[in-house]
């Protein structure tokens, strides 16, 4: 235990400027036992301080750490457990009591006895000690075991105390002395204890020599004890009239306490009350302001501002603790909530009668816009209501009743003013795209009422509320011999000396400029109304990446913002930004129905409108995405774009079935199928719309779709073609398709280009193998049994020798084909193939051509058959390639 101790004073206390006095082994109470030791320390320095300190062993290694310290001065109670047997628990109790079980009772007896000593020495006898034997509270101690056991000023005596450097010196001169002082250690002690105790023997016979001396020495003691008592005396008067002298010190130390007390006190007070003073006190000015103050005026609204800003800053002042229980604070914060609610109150109803003169104002400049394409602009009433917007600030952050209710007014004034503004827009929209007057002038150029200009309008459309009288550009194809014809309404066009393709693209292009000029209107109306709403009503526009402007807008329940408090503070249901495309929801509700019905009528005037229709779109939605793609402009203009989809695809579709609706007729030839006609305009139509346009992929697809259809609609008709060979159909649609996508080189169709030339040269090989079949009919079947011979196995040089097919026999079906018959003969097949093609493709040249070389290659083949069969033997065809050319080329002219 002693080299614990050493460990520990060295490694823990040392360090800390502490003395370790007792130690003790224990381990807690009823627990696993994880021993650890408690100390009973004092510091060095004064004023002293008594530890008791909780020291285990690390977990990590063989050094001890301290863990816990109690200060001395909190121990309450030590409970020995038992004060005549012997038991190891015992009881500290500071905070809560802490139980201990002691590796042996000597050691706890040992550490009880010392806490007492120090206890009496420093504490002045706090602690009380219960269960303790007697013999361990003894007071009287000796003075010596007092001072190293309890831990005085003076340290403990140690078992070994180091020589100082004189004690080394002296024993250093002794072991000089004697020479066996290294070599013989015990001869040396021996000659040591023999001189100590020679100069024992020496001092004895001195001191009795000088007995008259210490008898001097004695009395002088005697006196000196009788003094010592005086002094005591002396002392202990002194010490009775000091008591009266620390009691008055003591009483004027507690009366400049309480002073000192007072002056902090009072220097706290002042600076509470001035901490009120200068954050809960309103200027009169402000005061006047927030009650009487010109809420039209610029300077008015100025003044209104800085006053409800200074109400505001003094009701949000950060109270201090016990302030809200003074009642000089709870009348002015009473006060401050009337001014508040007074000002909100009057700010409200001024800003109420300012939106219902709004409304008024913006009527009376609707007449100037009725008969223009144009929508008022709102941007002097955003002005003027853009002062007050610290104001609504300062209302939203006060009384969000208030604030809400002034939102809910906006919305509904400002609503039905955008709805009067905006039916009458389209409804001139609507004029100026579905005609003109007899005379040429515009129906929208003329003045007139705005009932009349709705009465106008709607005799346009019929019961059902399509446009009567209109027709689309793809109407039902019959297929006549001087091709195909589209009708148009006589009540829309005023003909003239135009051509219905001219009259198509004019009324396109006025129908492309109003709705473009439609969009350009209403983006930036709804952009500037966003702008002001987030401005004056302090919404703060965040630009989100999540949502599709395509997706549906959000509908509000019976318009009004859903909001739930608590505890008067409003806890916002959605965001900021979903605040404000509510608002624009609510405002702006009779945007999308009105573009919807202005699409549903482009796309009655002229199917093919969808495709201006989706271009402008796609660019508007775009440029909205761009700036918010979540905001109210975006979302609405996004599911419009959706109706204009699907109005296209409604466009596509209408061609893919009136292609397999066609009829052909029966006594005249196909030429070229009107819906091949129509695609090549649809297709020239579309890529001079779509060009730099953001959602070519649509037309791309709509591009696949058609081309397919055309490709099986073409087939069907092909294969039901009576007048005209199937091959003939085939290779003159084929070849049309071709000479369309190679001019308006369509990227996404290039395998449908590929797959085009080949049908077509295709079905012109068959037609004009077909066509040609065997010019010299008997020859070919003369050749035909000798080729039978052959490939029965009889050699080409010895078919001559087989009966039927000797030279005789060939001389003679020769002499049958002389030139003139020949010529007669193509001349037959020219005017025959004249009368299968059309002129609308120009293809009679290129069969014709095929045709020669067609003929030239069975030529060539029967001279080759000639020159293998009969070697020798002089046989030629009357006629030769040259005849042949100059027979095709002289017919050719001929016609």
């Amino acid at each position: 235990m002693t080299a614990i101790k050493h460990a520990l004073q060295r490694d823990i206390f040392t360090p800390n400027d502490e003395r370790l006095l007792s130690i003790v082994n224990v381990c807690k109470a009823g627990k696993k036992k994880r021993n650890c030791f408690l100390c009973a320390t004092v510091t060095t320095e004064r004023p002293v301080q008594v530890n008791v300190v909780k020291v285990k062993k690390s977990d990590k290694g063989d050094f001890y750490k301290r863990q816990t310290a109690w200060a001395l001065r909190d121990l309450a109670v030590v409970d020995a457990k038992d004060a005549v047997k012997e038991n190891p628990e015992f009881d500290l109790h500071f905070d809560k009591v802490y139980k201990w079980v002691a590796s042996s009772t000597v050691e706890k007896n040992t550490f009880i006895s010392c806490i007492w000593k120090l206890n009496q020495r420093y504490l002045r006898k706090k602690i009380d000690f219960i269960n303790v034997s007697s013999q361990l509270l003894e007071e009287s101690v000796p003075s010596g075991e007092n001072q190293s056991v309890a831990g005085g000023d003076e340290e403990a005596v140690d078992e070994y105390q180091e020589l100082n450097a004189r004690e080394e010196q002296d024993i250093e001169i002794m072991m000089e002395g004697c020479e066996c002082a290294i070599s013989n250690a015990e001869a040396f002690a021996e000659k040591l204890s023999r001189e100590l105790q020679v100069l024992d023997g020496a001092n004895i016979q001195s001191i009795m020599a000088s007995e008259k001396q210490v008898n001097i020495l004695m009395k002088l003691l005697d006196e000196a004890l009788k003094e010592v008592d005086q002094i005591e005396l002396k002392l202990s008067s002194y010490e009775e009239m000091l008591q009266s002298v620390k009691e008055q010190m003591d009483q004027i130390s507690e009366s400049n306490h309480l002073i000192h007390l007072s002056n902090t006190n009072n220097v706290k007070l002042l600076s509470e009350i001035e901490f009120l003073v200068n954050h809960m006190d309103l200027a009169k000015g402000h005061i006047k302001a927030l009650q009487e103050g010109d809420l039209t005026s610029s300077r008015g609204i100025e003044a209104c501002t800085n006053a409800a800003d200074a109400l505001l800053q003094c009701m949000n002042v950060a109270l201090r603790p016990g302030h809200d229980m003074l009642h000089a604070v709870r009348q002015q914060q009473q006060r401050f909530s009337d001014l508040r609610e007074q000002f909100a109150r009057r700010l409200a109803s001024h800003l109420n009668s300012v939106f219902v003169q709004q409304g008024h104002d913006q009527s009376s400049t609707l007449a100037q816009h009725s008969v223009e394409l144009t929508l008022p602009n709102h941007h002097p009433f955003h002005r003027d209501l853009l002062r007050y917007a610290k104001l609504m600030e300062w209302l939203k952050n006060t009384d969000y009743g208030k604030y809400e209710g002034l939102t809910k007014n906006y919305m509904d004034y400002l609503s039905r003013l955008y709805e009067r503004e905006i039916k009458d827009f389209f409804e001139v929209a609507k004029i100026k795209m579905t005609g003109t007057t007899r005379e040429g002038k515009k129906f929208a150029t003329l003045p007139r009422k705005e009932s009349a200009v709705k009465q106008e309008t709607e005799s346009l459309h019929g019961s059902s509320g399509k446009l009567t009288g209109s027709t689309s550009s793809l109407n039902k194809l019959s297929v006549q011999s001087s091709g195909n014809r589209r009708s148009q309404s006589s009540s829309l066009l005023d003909m003239g000396n135009m051509s219905a393709s001219d009259l198509d693209v004019a009324d396109r292009t006025k129908f492309d400029k109003i709705f473009e000029q439609v969009l350009s209107e209403l983006e930036p109306l709804c952009l500037a109304e966003q702008d002001f709403i987030s401005k004056f009503f302090k919404l703060q526009q965040h630009q989100s990446l999540s949502g599709s402007a395509t997706n549906e807008a959000e509908e509000m329940d019976g318009g009004t913002l859903s909001r739930s408090y608590t505890s008067g503070v409003p806890q916002t249901v959605s965001s900021e930004k979903d605040m404000i495309r509510q608002m624009m929801t609510k405002i702006f509700r009779c945007i999308e129905p009105e573009l919807n019905n202005l699409i549903a009528l482009g796309d009655k005037i002229d199917s093919f409108n969808s495709l201006y229709m989706l271009v402008k779109m796609s660019h508007h939605v775009w440029t909205a995405q761009n700036v918010d793609p979540a905001s109210f402009l975006s979302t609405t203009l996004g599911n419009v774009l959706v109706t204009v989809k699907r109005n296209f695809d409604k466009c596509i579709s209408n061609q893919m079935k009136q292609m397999d609706e066609v009829k052909i007729s029966k006594k005249s030839k196909v030429g070229i199928l009107p819906f091949v006609a129509e695609f090549e305009e649809f297709a020239a139509l579309a890529e001079s719309i779509f060009k730099n346009a953001e959602r070519r992929g649509d037309l791309d697809k709509a591009y696949i779709k058609l081309i397919r259809a055309v490709f099986v609609s073409v087939e069907k008709v092909a294969n039901e073609s009576q007048k005209t060979p199937r091959d003939v159909v085939m290779m003159e649609n084929f070849h049309h398709i071709f000479a369309t996508l190679s001019r308006l080189k369509i990227s996404c169709l290039e395998a449908e280009k590929k797959e085009a030339k080949q049908k077509y040269t295709d079905h012109l090989q068959s037609y004009v193998i077909y066509s040609l079949g065997q010019p010299l009919e008997k020859l070919n079947h003369f050749f035909e049994g000798v080729e039978a011979r052959v490939a029965q196995g009889i050699r080409e040089e010895e078919v001559s020798y087989q009966l039927a097919f000797n030279k005789q026999e060939l001389r003679k079906v020769i002499k049958e084909y002389p030139g003139k018959e020949v010529k007669k003969g193509l001349d037959n097949l020219y005017k025959k193939v004249d009368k299968h093609l059309c002129e609308e493709e120009n293809l009679l040249q290129v069969v014709w051509h095929s045709m020669q070389d067609e003929f030239i290659r069975q030529y060539k083949h029967f001279e080759g058959l000639i020159a293998r069969c009969y070697p020798g033997s002089g046989i030629t065809m009357e006629f030769t390639i040259q005849d042949i050319l100059d027979y095709c080329s002289s017919i050719a002219q001929s016609h």
